[in-house]
C-alpha cells in the first residue's frame, strides 16, 4: 500500500532558506505523500479536516499548527469539513536551512531537538497555533532579512512551547541515542522483544537499576510508563503491519506481542482514536483517492 504513496517534488531551490504559501481555499485535498523537506503547516477554519501524519489519522479542529520531518508521509483530506474559507499557511524549509555547526550551539538546541522530533510530526497547542496565526501572516509580508530573522524566531518560539505532541509512533528516521546508552540499549531491547512478554524485571536488570528507578528513568525520557511505553512500540509495529500487509487482525495482534484480540483492539483504539479495521479502512480509503 504504502508503494503507492508519491514523492512530492517542492518548489523549493536549493538557493531558498525556506518558502511560504498563504492560501484560502474551499477544497483541502492533499494526496498523501513525503518530501526531504520539513514542512510547517498551519490552517484555520478547518474543522472536520481528516490529517494523516506517518501511522497517525486524525480529524482537526478549527485551528491547529503541525510541523512535518523530513520524508515523513503526510497528506490532508476535506473529510467532513463544510467550510468554505480554509486559511492553510504551508512553510517547507530546506532541510539544511541550519548547519551542524550552527545547531550544536547551545541556543539552537530547542530547535535542533524539535527537528529531531519533528520525524514523528509534531501538533502544537491550540494557544500555541493561535498566538503564531498573526506571525505566521506577517511572514507572507515580509522579505529579506527580516523574513529569515523571523522565521528562526518562530521556530525557537515554536520549540520552546508547552503541550508539544508528537504524532507518529514510526519514524523515518534513526532515533538518536548519543547521549545515553542505558536509553539506546532499553530501546533495542523492546525493538527487538515486543512480540515477547517483557516483565519491568526484566527490563531493570539490563541497564543495573531497580525496578522503582528504571520507571522513573523511563518516564523522563520518554513522557511514558515503561507499560505504556512498550505498549505504544507494539502499537506502531502494528499499525506498519496494518498499512503495509493484508494480515488479519488476529494474526497481527499475536505478531506484536498481544496474546488477547480484545485488549489489542482496546489499547489500539486508545492510542489511535480507531479499532485496527477503522484504521486500515481509513488509510486504505486515503490510497485510493491518491491512485
Amino acid at each position: 500500500m504504502l508503494d503507492n504513496i508519491h514523492r512530492e517534488i517542492t518548489q523549493l531551490t536549493p538557493e531558498d532558506s525556506f518558502l511560504v504559501f498563504d492560501r484560502i481555499k474551499d477544497d483541502f485535498d492533499f494526496p498523501i505523500h513525503f518530501h526531504p523537506e520539513y514542512e510547517l503547516n498551519f490552517i484555520q477554519n478547518g474543522k472536520g479536516v481528516r490529517r494523516i501524519a506517518g501511522d497517525s489519522i486524525e480529524e482537526i479542529d478549527d485551528i491547529e499548527l503541525v510541523f512535518v520531518g523530513s520524508n515523513l508521509v503526510h497528506g490532508w483530506e476535506l473529510h467532513k469539513c463544510q467550510s468554505k474559507k480554509i486559511h492553510e499557511i504551508t512553510v517547507h524549509i530546506n532541510y539544511d536551512l541550519l548547519d551542524e555547526k550552527l545547531l550544536a550551539r547551545n541556543i539552537f538546541k530547542p530547535i535542533k531537538d524539535m527537528f529531531e522530533k519533528a520525524a514523528h510530526g509534531i501538533l502544537f497547542s491550540k494557544k500555541v497555533s493561535t498566538e503564531m496565526a498573526p506571525r505566521l501572516i506577517k511572514l507572507t509580508k515580509t522579505d529579506g532579512i527580516d523574513y529569515y530573522l523571523e522565521f528562526i524566531s518562530i521556530l525557537y518560539d515554536l520549540a520552546n512551547s508547552r503541550k508539544q505532541r508528537m504524532l507518529s509512533n514510526s519514524t523515518t528516521q534513526k532515533r538518536d541515542f548519543e547521549n545515553s546508552s542505558k536509553i539506546k540499549k532499553v530501546y533495542d531491547y523492546i525493538q527487538n522483544n515486543f512480540d515477547k512478554k517483557i516483565s519491568l524485571d526484566e527490563i531493570s536488570s539490563l541497564v543495573n537499576m531497580t525496578p522503582v528507578s528504571f520507571n522513573r528513568f523511563i518516564k523522563k525520557r520518554t513522557g511514558k510508563t515503561f507499560v505504556i511505553y512498550v505498549n505504544s512500540t507494539r502499537i506502531s509495529q502494528a499499525s506498519k503491519l496494518l498499512l503495509e500487509t493484508d494480515l488479519s487482525i488476529a494474526e497481527i495482534s499475536f505478531k506484536c506481542g498481544f496474546n488477547n484480540i480484545a485488549n489489542f483492539n482496546r489499547i489500539f483504539k486508545k492510542e489511535k482514536n480507531a479499532t485496527p479495521s477503522e484504521f486500515r479502512e481509513d488509510f486504505n480509503a486515503c490510497i485510493k483517492r491518491v491512485l
